[in-house]
This record gives structure tokens, sequence and C-alpha cells, in this order.
């Protein structure tokens, strides 16, 4: 292991960047063999990008609104990601849908961090949605990214049981601590080369997932 030369990574975020500091702390302290080359940005004002600057991360602020349509702000974000030469890239909170073409570009090289335990609950405002419905239970996924939202092969989820009377606020702070264990843990074994995708097919340890590595948190438990 120690002959495999660091994974460089390109990291893209719009908000408050606490995934992106999750894996700067991991890359710090050795616990993921990485080189995070540069952060993206689709918002100028995201919190994320100072995290980025004080770890002496190049960021780079590209927005959708500055271009006469997705195709070629696509093209534009795969161009500048390219010149990094990234193995992997990270959509860490990137709230930005990303097309066919630039997901095909990247085949294989691209993860991102969902908070529900896919396949339920894809899209937008999940901690709401599951306390609607009542769920017991609820998390996150790591997943490889395809044409399909949120649908790409899953690689590790975090779960917890929901708590009486938890607040949306309450249950999305726990949502996101797990997110900052299984986030790291994923880069980790595509790092060491121990984690690829083949086809549809997640690969660990030359062994293919028939489902996603399960984390949970047994210590809280509802009343």
């Amino acid at each position: 292991m120690t002959n495999i030369p660091r994974l460089n990574v390109v990291v893209l975020i719009s908000g408050e960047g606490t995934n992106l500091q999750a894996l700067i702390d991991a890359e710090k302290t050795g616990k993921i063999n990485t080189r995070i080359q540069a952060v993206f940005s689709d918002r100028p004002e995201a919190p994320g990008i100072k995290r980025a600057n004080r770890a002496n991360i190049p960021t780079h602020y590209l927005a959708r609104s500055d271009f006469p349509n997705r195709a070629t702000y696509e093209l534009e974000l795969a161009s500048h990601i390219d010149s990094y030469e990234p193995g992997l890239i990270v959509l860490a909170g990137f709230m930005k849908v990303l097309g066919a073409g630039f997901v095909r570009h990247f085949c294989g090289k691209i993860i991102n961090i969902h908070p529900s335990l896919l396949p339920r609950y894809r899209g937008l405002d999940t901690h709401r949605r599951v306390l609607e419905e009542g769920d017991e239970k609820h998390g996150a996924t790591v997943h490889f990214v395809t044409e399909e939202l949120d649908g790409g092969p899953r690689i590790i989820q975090y779960c917890i049981p929901i708590k009486a009377k938890e607040s949306e606020a309450e249950l999305a702070q726990r949502v996101h601590e797990g997110e900052y264990i299984i986030l790291p843990q994923a880069v980790a074994w595509l790092a060491s080369q121990r984690l690829t995708l083949e086809g549809s097919n997640v690969i660990l340890d030359d062994q293919k997932l028939e489902g996603p590595i399960l984390i949970e948190d047994k210590h809280e438990r509802s009343p």
C-alpha cells in the first residue's frame, strides 16, 4: 500500500463545505492517501471556499448563469477540472445537477454524498420528508454518480434511528456527523485502490458488493 501514489482529488461544493473539511482533516492526518488539488464552487459566497483557502487549496468559482446553457457551462467546468488530472471528483454538497455528458466524461471517477438512505428520498429536503413520512430510520449514502439523479451504485451508508419528537435541524445535524465518517471512508478505499466501479458493480477488495456497506449508529435510540 505504501507504494500507491496519492490520489488527486477535485471537490465540488455549493455551501458550508463541512464534508470538504472532513476530507481536508482526513488528508492532513494521513487517514486518506489523497491530494486535494482544487475546490470548485457554483456560489462565490460559499463558506466552503474559505475552508479551502485556509488549507491552501486552489479555488474556482463558475456560475451557471454566466453561460448560455448547461452544456457550455459543463464543458467549461470539465475543462477546468481536467487541468488538475484528478483521479476522483467528489460532490460534497454540490447543488447543481450534472448532465449526462459531464458524467460520462468522468465515468467511474465521481462520487456523491447524499443525505438519505438511498434509494429512498432522492433529491432535496430529505430530512423534512423523512419526518413527514414517520420513518424510523434515516441516514446518508455515498454513491458513484451516474446519469440517473441520486441513482448511481451505492458504496456505503450511515444509518441512525430517528428520535421521538426530533426536529428537522436536530436530525440533519446527526446525519451530518455520519457523513463525516462515510465520505472519508469511501475516499480512503478509492485512494488505496481497494474500491472500483466495474460497469454498474461496486467492487471492494475484489468482491462485488450486493448492497452498500452499512454503518449503524446504535447509540441513539428513540425513547
